[in-house]
């Protein structure tokens, strides 16, 4: 069995929890209302964990600069996520284009994978995303322009805005400074 490093941290938005093997990092929590549910959600009862405080500061202070309003892009982040399918690589890879402040639709996304008749398993792979925030699944919409599912299925459609909201109120903060 892997041994994997992890970290849970607080930020604004709420307690947040991540994993890391060697290659990367492989899974991170959205905001919860404790560290308890972030270890659940990091899969404690399936993997071996080494608490590695020391091994996120970077991306800790990036992903409270990010809650805080800041416009800090995360595509830069090593992530291993080599046991997941190619068309989820695929997907996700795309999705870590969408830029802060921005969206696109599921049609976008299966179109620029290359499967431009595939939202639905767009869709489906955006609910498999094990590593919110830094694929921004967030900036993904229904084709109408609403908000459709977000957090693997658990519907909290209210983050999906709040982190909408953070990020264009983050946008109009920027465009003042100029």
């Amino acid at each position: 069995m892997s041994v994997y490093d992890y970290d849970v941290f607080e930020t604004r938005f709420g307690w947040m929890g991540v994993v890391a093997s060697i290659n990367g990092l492989r899974r991170t929590t959205l905001p919860q209302n404790s560290p308890d549910e972030c270890l659940v959600r990091l899969g404690f009862d399936t993997f071996e964990f080494r608490h590695s405080p020391g091994r996120f500061t970077g991306l800790i202070d990036r992903l409270s600069r990010y809650f805080d309003g800041e416009n800090v892009e995360m595509d830069y982040q090593d992530i291993d996520v080599n046991d997941a399918s190619p068309f989820e690589r695929s997907s996700w890879a795309v999705c870590r284009t969408i830029r802060y402040g921005e969206t696109r639709t599921y049609k976008w996304l299966a179109i620029k994978t290359g499967r431009p008749k595939a939202p639905r398993a767009v869709g489906q792979a955006m609910a498999r995303n094990r590593l919110p925030i830094i694929v921004p699944c967030h900036r993904v919409l229904a084709s109408d322009g609403q908000l459709r599912g977000f957090d693997g299925g658990e519907k909290r459609l209210d983050l999906k805005k709040r982190l909408l909201d953070l990020e264009s109120n983050g946008i109009h903060r920027s465009e003042e400074r100029r």
